[in-house]
């Protein structure tokens, strides 16, 4: 009897648990549904509302073409500068100890901290008219807000922190074994760096790169500082949807939203393809 009872206890606290269960996987996907599924929806309904053809014909406008180059462009020169940066601050991070160390990491976290739009604020102060270095530009006829050098550079200080992120506790986890060993076998820097130091931390570096090239692409507060919104000359393709929405062009809107969102679908494809491969590689034979 006392084992039935106690079989009948166990079977109502398996049910409860099932139930709860459920219930938090059926909250969890409705908000995901509400957060991503409802607006992906809506962007690609907008879109195409009018036809294929009329959101053909909004894509080959030149102003959204001059916006989607941009784009491209500083994702371009953004990435492989904040590749650079990044794999150098984490060697020399995790494997070097030197004075002003923790400076460095604290820099390196700063933009995580401070909104974008302030961070475009700075080099309005520092490089526009009225800014600290404003009157000696202006002499030499050099022009950095409201132009494609302050996008460049308002695009490089939200997104240098990605790629370096990333490297740091994969750096420091590895330690500094293998490449002593290197060394005192007689490798010089740049073999040790090539030959024991990238291999080790490709898949780190591959996924900082793709999270760093979707920022780039994607960043609207820092470059709706420093751009201007010069149609054609300084608006990237976030600046343009919200120009074009402005307007009430709702379809262009629509039309430069949903290839950010191909961008952005490519990169989670990437990001879990690479995520997937590291993982497989890593796994012991």
């Amino acid at each position: 009897m006392a084992h039935s009872t106690v079989a009948a206890e166990k079977a109502r606290n398996d049910l409860g648990g099932k139930l709860i269960r459920a219930a938090l996987i059926g909250l969890s996907v409705l908000f995901l549904a509400f957060v991503l599924v409802v607006p992906v929806v809506s962007v690609l309904g907008y879109a195409f509302a009018r036809g294929f053809r009329v959101y053909l014909d909004a894509l080959h406008t030149p102003d959204t073409i001059a916006a989607i180059k941009l784009t491209l462009l500083t994702a371009a020169i953004v990435v492989p500068l904040n590749t650079l940066f990044g794999v150098s601050a984490a060697w020399a991070i995790a494997k070097f100890d030197f004075r002003g160390k923790q400076i460095l990491i604290t820099l390196i976290d700063l933009p995580f901290s401070v909104s974008p739009v302030i961070a475009g604020l700075v080099f309005v102060l520092l490089f526009g008219a009225q800014g600290w270095f404003g009157p000696f530009l202006r002499d030499n006829d050099i022009q950095i807000v409201f132009a494609f050098p302050g996008i460049v550079l308002a695009t490089l200080l939200v997104t240098f922190p990605y790629v370096a992120r990333e490297l740091i506790p994969i750096m420091q986890l590895q330690g500094r074994e293998a490449e002593e060993a290197a060394v005192s076998l007689g490798a010089g820097g740049w073999t040790t760096f090539f030959r024991v130091t990238l291999p080790s931390i490709r898949w780190g570096l591959l996924y900082g790169v793709i999270l760093c090239n979707a920022r780039a692409m994607g960043e609207f507060g820092a470059v709706a500082v420093v751009s201007g919104h010069i149609r054609g000359l300084t608006t990237t393709m976030p600046l343009q949807a919200q120009v074009l929405y402005d307007e009430y062009d709702l379809t262009g809107a629509f039309a430069v939203a949903s290839l950010l969102m191909l961008l952005a679908l490519l990169t989670l494809i990437v990001k879990a393809l690479v995520e997937a491969f590291g993982a497989r590689r890593r796994r012991p034979a």
